[in-house]
């Protein structure tokens, strides 16, 4: 079916949707795994820490010297994250960013004697540098035959269905064109089917006629064969976008790309997180259990929650958290942040706070909920790097006072640089999720944060009360 989404203007049934699709075509996870055992591994450029939601016993890195991706390649794992953190960066700095982990694992790779195929991850509501990232790689590559786009975040509810991209609400399928995401004030577009997305997005050099539609038609009706036959008809780099409703659909998709580069087809990924685990041989899993997390655990009697994210459903979250009670809550006022004389000051007095209240209750350090943009996008990611600089040392100087039990940061861009710089971590293990595919969980396995539990919980995922009942979950630990 088709739907005129541009005009779209409420959520629609799912029923309009997914009612009459091609019955699912079953793949295991176990026949991904065996047929892309002794491969090529994969290797995903994370532009945020949140695309590890979705899988378990994984390396992660944050930090890219050919030493730390040696360490990866050699681990027992048919995949691992490279998280870059690139969404929070200017245009250049991405660029910059991604020729430099390509040239380094192009170094180790040749040292390992380990073969790896690229994938770039970008956010499952369409925000991201694309096709800034895709064209980088590709070029550092030396050319691709094709560019696979594949945004589907099965559990998160963001679907593709006729090449157009939906996410699941309460009042049913919002084409993602028509989300709050689609009006980031970096990242923002305006269109859900997917080819008009890739039309606007490049500006008009890669036309929506070019682009390759591969459909559930092809996914379940064809199969995987099929499915690697159009995927080796690209050629000259050029775009393929890719339907999934459901786990399956990524698992024909991964054999399909499997034949289809081993006959020779050279492909880049672009894509969200589900696919990530199919690609890998993974089932999805059951979330940890308070069992499995009671070795994992700092010195103080309590956690730290670090919220970041601006996103109305963020908010709504912190509010249910608040109702079950429990926190010590603190404010990183955003005007002080940004003022010189006082941001010091002020970052150290919350800190300090926060650190203190680890004896007797979780503490919860926040930015002010009003969002303070600038005079565009680039001055607006300015401000943004310069508001999570103010949370990740004030991470840094309570882990440093006082090793919290628990770290939660919410929001992407939090997430990456409270690991990377509030945390201090280089190397970790995803080890698995809080809520069913949302929430991850990593293991440092250096620096100070070492066995530290490390939740990474993006801005735009869960239900009203994800965070308060991941808050209950650690705490039942």
């Amino acid at each position: 079916m088709s739907l005129p989404l541009h005009a779209q203007s409420r959520p629609v049934p799912e029923a309009a949707v997914l009612g009459g699709l091609p019955p699912v075509r079953e793949v295991s996870a176990a026949e991904v795994a065996a047929r892309v055992s002794g491969g090529r591994r994969l290797v995903v450029l994370d532009d945020d820490p949140t695309g590890t939601q979705t899988v378990s016993d994984i390396p992660v890195l944050t930090s890219w010297s050919v030493e730390d991706l040696r360490w990866a390649l050699r681990q027992d794992s048919s995949a691992f994250f490279v998280l870059t953190n690139t969404r929070s960066l200017s245009p250049a700095d991405a660029a910059a960013r991604n020729r430099e982990v390509v040239r380094a694992l192009r170094e180790a790779s040749a040292a390992e004697g380990i073969g790896y195929v690229l994938a770039s991850r970008g956010d499952s509501t369409l925000r991201g540098h694309f096709p800034l990232e895709t064209d980088v790689l590709a070029e550092e590559l030396g050319g691709v035959d094709g560019v696979v786009l594949v945004p589907a975040y099965i559990e998160a509810g963001r679907l593709t269905v006729n090449s157009h991209h939906w996410m699941r609400t309460a009042e049913g399928l919002l084409p993602v064109g028509e989300s709050e995401f689609a009006r980031d004030a970096t990242f923002g577009y305006r269109r859900s089917s997917l080819p008009e997305w890739v039309e606007e997005k490049t500006d008009g050099r890669v036309s929506a006629d070019e682009v390759l539609r591969i459909t559930l038609d092809d996914l379940r009706g064809g199969g995987p064969l099929h499915t690697a036959r159009l995927l080796s008809s690209l050629s000259g780099g050029r775009t393929a976008v890719i339907d999934a409703v459901c786990d399956d659909d990524l698992r024909v998709l991964a054999l399909a790309l499997a034949e289809a580069e081993e006959n020779g087809t050279r492909l880049l990924y672009r894509v969200g997180p589900s696919f990530v685990r199919a690609r890998a041989g993974q089932a999805a899993r059951t979330p940890l259990t308070p069992a499995e997390l009671r070795p994992l655990r700092g010195d103080a009697p309590h956690g730290l929650v670090v919220v970041g994210s601006h996103v109305a459903l963020t908010t709504r979250q912190l509010d249910r958290l608040r109702e079950r009670g429990g926190i010590a809550e603190y404010e990183l006022d955003v005007a002080l942040l940004l003022d010189e004389e006082r941001r010091d000051a002020h970052i150290a007095e919350v800190a300090t706070a926060a650190a203190g209240a680890l004896d007797s209750a979780d503490a919860v350090i926040r930015t002010s909920r009003v969002l303070v943009t600038g005079a565009d996008a680039d001055d607006s990611l300015a401000i943004s790097r310069r508001v999570s600089a103010a949370l990740v040392e004030a991470v840094r100087q309570v882990n440093a006072t006082r090793r919290p039990a628990f770290v939660v940061a919410k929001g992407g861009i939090t997430s990456s640089d409270t690991a990377t710089h509030g945390l201090e971590i280089r190397r970790a293990w995803a080890r698995g999720t809080l809520l069913p595919g949302i929430v991850s969980l990593w293991e440092p396995v250096d620096g100070p944060a070492a066995g530290i539990p490390y939740i990474v919980f993006a801005g735009n995922v869960g239900g009203p009360d994800a965070l308060a009942d991941a808050a209950d979950l650690l705490r039942s630990a």
